[in-house]
């Protein structure tokens, strides 16, 4: 059985959720149970997808997981995007979180490509 505490995609997904959630505080209240509530279901989503993929038992498997974590993490790019553009993060909140979501990116796409 694989050890997700041993995958870098794993340290850097579960890096920027802790940062996800750290800068998405501020976010007006009206967006509760709107945007703030959907980029942070999207960030857990990536980290938990590698979990979940690493007790698969075949390596088809474990590959739909890791492929299921990489459109999570598109998806938080995207929310990233929104919420500079709306004004709930600030120019500098965005670059940093946005250089997060890039790190996150690379690293899982090195570990599907390497799999494949």
């Amino acid at each position: 059985m694989r050890d997700h505490r041993e995958l870098q995609a794993f340290r850097r997904a579960d890096s920027l959720v802790v940062e996800v959630y750290k800068h998405t505080a501020s976010f007006p209240k009206d967006e509760r149970y709107g945007l703030l509530s959907q980029i942070r279901r999207a960030a857990v989503s990536v980290p938990a997808n590698i979990v979940e993929g690493c007790g698969r038992r075949t390596k088809p498997e474990y590959v739909q997981f890791l492929n299921q974590a990489f459109g999570s993490l598109r998806e938080v790019g995207y929310l990233l995007d929104l919420s500079r553009r709306l004004g709930f993060l600030s120019d500098d909140m965005f670059k940093h979180l946005d250089s997060l979501y890039d790190e996150s990116a690379r690293t899982l796409s090195a570990l599907v490509l390497s799999l494949s």
